[in-house]
């Protein structure tokens, strides 16, 4: 995560406001969709106000002005929603909305009202999918805010001076401050709440997955997640290429809409993006779509009907078989595989039973190779998720490949080791990206394997089957050891000497270490 000094302000408000003596220090976990909904409120707020005031510049008018006009209402709410997507009136802003509290010392009640126009003000318009109840997780009136209204307003109201407090440098539209200090919130968060945060994928896998899928490209029409998330691993790509539009599905409300929020804080304009809300592989949303770039990291191991109705969708019916009820995975990977274009890349990350498991999941497995589908594997190190700490692996597939062969890395064993969970340097995903880009054979890290060698392991991918992993011990001195090991026999009966005569004087019978 990039040194990132407005990042950094925020958790520190976060951590004051949830700290054991802090305002909000019940809330835990759940105070994230609060802190996080109104950080994009004062964002959106700020950028409202800018544009609006930079086109009324030349009739040197401020928003407030110009809306006390009647002949200025009406064409300062459809520019509005035309260029950025949204609108709200001037007392409604954030920083009015703060000031009138100050005033009253209540704020439930505006800012309410603000959250709930501000995005119904999207309805019937071309952004509505994208700010549409997008404040839906700011509750204001539920007990998780405290017992009684006065509780909620006073953490809401600190909240908002917090917020308030931070200089989001919106009117810079060359650099994005914001958007880097969102995701380093989010990041923060699920490292701080770890399995609860089943959303966020690390920024250094994004990273790899947005490389791999970029290499050699200078642009991509359409990229593609079918379970985004909070969309950090889909807006990675903007930091290795240009992109087209941004197409995602999610399943998660709360997820969904902190994926719509990231994309508009990071700048992207609502009509580059479409993320729908939903449940991909029972109600894709995207069919008939194909994309040049598809990254994901599916929930590992997650259930789905596996009706058989599905054997007549277009996406698994190439393959006559489904992918079992309690393990979608292959599930997924057919579902995006169905919308790779034949240009396209597509890397998953998944959990490492996909590479050996039988049945149902090997015939999936067989036909995906037998297709030539299957570019690389790629090993990585465990515990580098916060929602799971068993190993994961990389999946690249192709439609149209070059090579014959399948490039195997065992990258397991590079990493930084981290308290809660360890990490990919920029060394480790540098190392991973040449062996890849260049298909190179480094000894026991990477090997190009044939079809007929897949073959002849009836399919199974585990990585140890085509590259030696071992590597040299140190060595151990015997007698050093042996000699060691004397000296704590020696120990052991002293202290078990003394316990005895303890035991004696006491009248106490002890069955002793010999």
């Amino acid at each position: 995560m990039r040194d990132n000094i407005l990042g950094k302000k925020l958790w520190m408000a976060y951590e004051s406001l949830t700290s054991r003596n802090g305002i909000a220090s019940f809330l835990g976990h759940d105070f994230r969709d609060y802190f996080l909904g109104l950080v994009a409120f004062k964002y959106l707020s700020e950028k409202l106000e800018i544009f609006v005031d930079r086109e009324l510049s030349k009739e040197k008018l401020s928003f407030e002005d110009a809306w006390e006009k009647e002949d200025y209402k009406s064409a300062i709410e459809t520019r509005s929603l035309i260029e950025l997507g949204y609108f709200i009136e001037p007392r409604l802003l954030f920083k009015n909305t703060l000031y009138e509290a100050k005033a009253t010392g209540c704020i439930l009640e505006n800012l309410d009202e603000a959250l709930k126009k501000l995005g119904d003000s999207s309805i019937g318009k071309e952004s509505e999918e994208d700010f549409a109840n997008i404040f839906e997780d700011v509750d204001l009136y539920t007990s998780k805010l405290g017992k009684d209204e006065k509780t909620r307003n006073s953490v809401i109201l600190e909240t908002m001076r917090q917020i308030n407090g931070l200089n989001f440098n919106v009117e810079d539209e060359k650099i994005n401050y914001l958007g880097d200090a969102y995701e380093y919130l989010i990041h923060q968060i699920s490292n701080k709440y770890g399995r609860e945060s089943f959303y966020y994928t690390p920024k250094e896998i994004s990273s790899l997955l947005a490389k791999i899928v970029s290499l050699d490209k200078d642009y991509l029409e359409k990229v593609y997640d079918p379970t985004c998330g909070s969309a950090s691993t889909l807006l990675e790509l903007e930091n290795e290429i240009n992109v087209g539009e941004y197409f995602a599905q999610e399943i998660d409300h709360s997820a969904y809409n902190m994926a719509r929020m990231n994309m508009i804080l990071h700048g992207i304009d609502y009509r580059k993006f479409d993320i729908e809300l939903g449940d991909t592989l029972e109600n894709p949303i995207h069919m008939g779509m194909t994309f040049d770039a598809i990254v994901s990291n599916p929930p590992a191991s997650a259930s789905w009907s596996a009706d058989e109705e599905f054997l007549n969708d277009e996406r698994f019916s190439p393959y006559n078989i489904l992918a079992p009820k309690s393990k979608a995975d292959y599930a997924f990977i057919q579902h995006m595989i169905h919308h790779l274009d034949d240009e396209g890349t597509m890397a998953v990350a998944v959990p490492l039973g996909v590479l050996y498991r039988g049945s149902r999941e090997q015939l999936i497995r067989k036909t995906l190779i037998e297709n030539n589908y299957l570019d690389a594997v790629i090993g990585l190190p465990n515990n580098l998720f916060y929602s799971t700490s068993i190993p994961v692996v990389i999946l690249v597939f192709k439609k149209q490949r070059n090579a014959q062969n399948i490039l195997f890395i065992d990258a397991s064993k590079d990493f930084e080791k981290k308290r809660k969970q360890n990490k990919l340097r920029s060394e480790d995903i540098d190392k991973i990206m040449y062996a890849y880009n260049n298909r190179q054979e480094i000894e026991n890290y990477s090997a190009n394997i044939s079809l007929e060698n897949i073959r002849e392991n009836d399919y199974n991918l585990n990585i140890p089957r085509y590259i030696d992993t071992y590597v040299e011990r140190e060595s151990v001195d015997v007698d050093k050891l042996y000699f060691r090991l004397g000296e704590i026999s020696a120990e052991i009966k002293f202290v078990n000497e003394k316990i005895k005569e303890s035991s004696e004087k006491l009248n106490i019978n002890l069955n002793l270490i010999d």
